[in-house]
């Protein structure tokens, strides 16, 4: 069975991207476009590992982490931050909201999936190579 991503991404394209690299490394990708959709979903499927945008319409990826901590179905599920939000401070701030990891948009296909594996998932297994 193929480990699922919930990846929560408002823009379309970088949603493209980041499904065809996970899927082309054997992962199941199921996306959301907003924070509450991304709640939602996380909550019933319970994915291996979130991929979360920062900044999302409506409701910012530091809430839908911190959200996501406060509910004991969710709150073990690695979540790594992926954003443009590149500043000093901001890393600090996304793992103080309760992410797991942080990459900086654009994302670099030759290092996406390898960041990726270096957080594991809940049940300490390392995601397929």
């Amino acid at each position: 069975m193929k480990p699922t991503v919930l990846l929560i991404e408002d823009n379309e394209q970088n949603r493209y991207l980041a499904t065809f690299l996970l899927e082309n490394h054997g992962y199941e990708v199921v996306a959301a476009v907003n924070g509450p959709q991304g709640l939602e979903l996380a909550a019933r499927i319970r994915p291996a590992l979130i991929l979360l945008d920062i900044q999302l319409p409506g409701m910012s990826g530091y809430e839908v982490a911190r959200a996501l901590r406060r509910e004991p179905v969710t709150a073990g599920i690695p979540i790594v931050a992926v954003t443009s939000y590149a500043m000093v401070g901001d890393r600090e701030q996304a793992l103080a909201a309760g992410c797991d990891g942080y990459i900086e948009k654009p994302i670099d296909p030759d290092t996406f999936i390898s960041r990726i594996r270096n957080v594991r998932g809940s049940s300490g297994e390392d995601p397929p190579r």
